[in-house]
């Protein structure tokens, strides 16, 4: 069984309201046909103060998803939970949950740029004491019984649909964070192919007394985009998927390991890379095939200011002629 997946997080670096409105009508109108041709689901982000228009409310956009599709799960990837009032995001994604029927899944980032924190009003330096609290007050609030908060009993209404919560993953690709997930009992989604945090995330639980399980991107794990001739797309928009990994390594710290964490300095070294391909249906097809993607295909139509309508372009030729040979 192969999954497919819409990754979006709505960059524009030259961006104008007009543009912006575009690009986010575009992203509900692929999520339409993700929905209807049998992806099985889309992801999104969460960045603050980006000179690119970084998406800054994937809790408002998911609601917006999964309000009009009937079969996509949508997974936040990540909700950087530090940088908000825990009681808010219990609320609000408790309505989401329930507007969908139990097709959110939410991982949970720290997250890396100290900007943000400063943004926001939140304490940096303070950052791992806060996550912890804003954890346990989420999992506190979702189980509708009332419990202390800031010294005051408070209850939290409604209770997600999905019970006892929805699927809540927390994220990281270091001991710290398999640490942080076991002892709240929870699964990790690490952000890159670290197989050997694997046995050390379970005994961990085992330590604790907890139980979860451990997601990891394949070691082979690409950004994809479709076209019938990559040759050309890669002359024409290679700049597209250059900005974003250019925005990525200026963003993270040389301690920070990801599955698309780039080191070029051209589109034409992009490429040699490999995180992000540009495919034609037919090689879609035979990478669907290799047991070594993890049998996940990961399409970035509008990837870092992609025109909107390349954008569309890629996503009806994936729809077209790559889903309907997927097993």
């Amino acid at each position: 069984m192969v999954m497919a997946l819409a990754r979006f997080n709505m960059v524009d670096p030259n961006a104008t309201p007009e543009s912006m409105s575009e690009r986010y009508r575009a992203m509900l109108e692929i999520a339409d046909l993700a929905d209807e041709h049998g992806f099985y689901g889309i992801t999104l982000e969460e960045h603050h103060g980006a000179d690119n228009n970084w998406s800054p409310s994937p809790m408002l956009t998911a609601g917006m998803v999964l309000a009009r599709t009937t079969q996509l799960t949508c997974t936040l990837s990540a909700l950087l939970l530090p940088l908000h009032d825990p009681i808010r995001v219990a609320e609000d994604l408790a309505v989401i949950d329930l507007v969908s029927q139990g097709r959110l899944n939410v991982i949970l980032g720290l997250g890396y740029r100290p900007e943000e924190y400063h943004l926001l009003g939140k304490d940096w330096d303070n950052r791992g004491r806060l996550f912890d609290q804003s954890i346990e007050t989420l999992l506190a609030a979702w189980s509708g019984e009332p419990f202390v908060y800031r010294g005051e009993t408070v209850q939290v209404t409604p209770v997600p649909f999905t019970q006892p919560r929805p699927l809540v993953m927390l994220g990281g690709s270091s001991k710290i964070a398999c640490r942080r997930a076991a002892r709240f009992g929870l699964p990790i989604s690490l952000a890159a192919n670290l197989p050997e945090l694997e046995e050390y995330y379970y005994a961990r639980c085992a330590e604790y007394g907890t139980e979860g399980f451990i997601m990891m991107p394949s070691a082979t794990t690409a950004m994809l985009w479709c076209s019938e001739d990559p040759d050309r797309s890669w002359a024409q928009l290679g700049h597209h998927f250059l900005h974003e990994a250019e925005t990525y390594r200026q963003w993270q710290t040389p301690d920070i390991r990801s599955a698309v964490h780039s080191q070029a300095q051209s589109a034409d070294e992009l490429r040699e890379e490999e995180i992000y391909q540009i495919l034609t249906p037919e090689q879609m097809l035979e990478r669907s095939r290799n047991p070594t993607t993890g049998g996940v295909l990961t399409l970035h139509p509008l990837v870092g200011g992609m025109p909107v309508a390349e954008a569309m372009t890629c996503m009806t030729l994936f729809v077209d002629q790559v889903i309907p040979h997927l097993g």
